[in-house]
């Protein structure tokens, strides 16, 4: 039986090979274009002509998902998702409820549906008040000021806070400011839910990186404790992992157990929220707030595309699976993305991602200095590419002799892993300099009228490309939280202009972030540390650090 765990120290050749293919391909699809514009500038013309096309493809449809994604972000937040667990225990008790919209059209007829099939075996269905969620908040080094309005959001959604369990999983190396600090929140909020706990994760524990996935997994192990002190089932459990700047919809508990009970096969399946980083759009520098927007409005995408979606950031999971899969990884920074994988391969490919469509709520990256800001967010997007290192994790085991997924859904899946972060590294670079590469390197070029068209093409998809942008700078106005009163009303202008810097954030973060830590892997020089993504205040920066745009 293979392990689910990422090895530690030498890797076998075989994996040692795919570490290395993110960055062979990344760096392959730039020298290939430099090789044929040497070559025929005819040659680089085609090739950069379906980069082209394919980019432009995937662009229309990045579009539309968004229109439709945002359409459903804001018609589920307007269920009473409280009402609809309602619902779900009547049915069990054989009462079928007279009104089921409640509060509109989203989901309305799968709601009908889902009553129906309760009414007809109300056995295989769990009832909604003997569920309890468990949320584990991870935490570092974090002031009170950011760990506070998470508790607070938590503390105050539609869900039953009797039915909940809240822990806060802290780390030693967090020093005592962590522990009064926690200590702290304790006397607070200990009585506003059935439990609340502390859990501290030790340092320099062997065989664990130094990152999330081994606080939220002693946090685990903790809870696993404690539900069988309490004789309370692991299927009557859902985890919640939050980081320290969380703060979920207040009808986020609601929907998952929800969506938790209605599908039988309910121990294979995880829920993801839309994670969008706007608790402090307004406050963050211009780079950090095209970002900010940018991954929100993706991970809005993502929730559109089932098929490809993944576990990212805060997400639940059944405690009964965790249980079995020895809860997370404790040997990567990238714990959240590679639970996807981990699930995949521990149910034999039987195992799915079901989308959560209200928001759990993330800060934008913010440092007390501007410099630091820009420094802190590039160190974010690297530990996200880092990503890559799930690629040898998949081929090894979708390639293996003893294979435990069925062989074309498991290479589809490799396929569009390998794919999703060669596009990251290279497409961006490919579209915006591509065109110009035959020109100046190949003199034959000036008489070539495909090469000469090139720069013209692409000027023409780029502005094709500007009808998304503009479809998201509407909809994030729509999302945008109300301005804070520091702020005059000329802010609202730079949140436009800010647009105009996304060529540059793509290549200089997105990209550059893709190749520095697909390189890592290339050399082998593993990371082995999660580098938290500081987390500072309006009320602890200088007034100065925040007047930049």
């Amino acid at each position: 039986m293979q392990t689910l765990d990422i090895p530690l120290g030498k890797r076998s050749f075989l994996y040692r090979f795919f570490e290395m293919v993110p960055a062979l391909l990344s760096y392959g699809a730039i020298i290939l274009l430099l090789v044929l514009s040497l070559i025929d500038p005819l040659y680089a013309a085609v090739y950069l002509m379906l980069v082209i096309i394919t980019t432009l493809i995937k662009a229309i449809g990045i579009a539309f998902h968004t229109i439709k994604g945002h359409r459903n972000l804001v018609a589920a937040q307007k269920v009473d998702w409280h009402a609809r667990l309602v619902d779900l225990e009547h049915a069990i008790d054989g009462m079928e409820s007279s009104q089921l919209s409640h509060g509109g059209s989203f989901g309305r007829v799968e709601h009908v549906e889902n009553i129906k099939s309760i009414l007809k075996q109300p056995e295989l269905y769990p009832r909604p008040s003997s569920l309890y969620n468990a949320v584990i908040i991870a935490a570092y080094n974090e002031s009170i000021d950011v760990l506070e309005p998470t508790l607070q959001s938590v503390a105050t959604t539609a869900y039953n806070n009797q039915q909940m369990i809240v822990v806060i999983a802290y780390e030693e190396r967090g020093g005592k400011q962590m522990e009064d600090t926690a200590q702290l929140l304790k006397r607070r909020y200990e009585k506003s839910f059935k439990a609340f706990h502390l859990v501290k994760h030790p340092k320099d524990i062997a065989g664990e990186v130094v990152g999330k996935g081994g606080n939220i997994t002693y946090a685990g192990k903790f809870l696993q404790a404690w539900f069988e002190k309490q004789r309370i089932a692991y299927k009557d459990v859902i985890i919640t992992t939050l980081d320290s700047d969380n703060r979920p919809h207040k009808e986020y508990f609601d929907y998952v157990t929800y969506e938790y009970i209605v599908h039988l096969d309910r121990k294979r399946l995880s829920y993801q929220p839309i994670s969008l980083f706007l608790n402090n759009i307004w406050d963050a520098p211009a780079p950090m707030r095209v970002l900010a927007t940018g991954n929100s409005f993706w991970n809005i995408i993502s929730s559109m595309r089932p098929h490809t979606l993944r576990n990212f950031a805060s997400h639940s999971q059944p405690m009964d699976a965790l249980v079995e899969m020895d809860f997370w990884s404790t040997r990567t920074i990238v714990e959240d993305g590679h639970q996807y994988w981990r699930s995949y391969f521990h149910f034999r490919g039987d195992y799915a991602v079901t989308p959560i469509m209200v928001p759990i709520y993330q800060d934008a990256v913010l440092s007390d200095t501007y410099r630091r800001t820009l420094k802190a967010q590039f160190i974010q997007l690297r530990r996200w590419a880092y990503g890559a290192s799930d690629v040898p994790y998949v081929a090894t085991r979708v390639l293996s002799s003893r294979r435990t997924v069925p062989l074309f859904g498991g290479l589809a899946r490799l396929i569009r892993l390998i794919d999703s972060h060669v596009t990251l590294a290279s497409v961006a670079i490919l579209v915006a300099v591509g065109g110009w590469i035959p020109l100046l390197i190949n003199s034959e070029a000036a008489r070539s009228i495909a090469a000469h068209q090139l720069p013209e093409v692409i000027s023409g998809v780029q502005r094709v490309a500007m009808i998304g942008i503009f479809i998201m700078v509407f909809l994030t106005f729509k999302m945008l939280p109300p301005r804070p009163a520091r702020y005059k009303k000329r802010r609202n202008i730079w949140m436009v202009l800010q647009w105009f810097l996304m060529p540059v954030t793509g290549i200089l973060y997105s990209a550059a972030s893709a190749y520095t830590a697909q390189t890592a892997l290339l050399l082998g020089r593993y990371y082995d540390k999660f580098d938290v993504t500081e987390k500072a205040t309006v009320s602890a920066i200088a007034p100065k650090s925040h007047k930049k745009h």
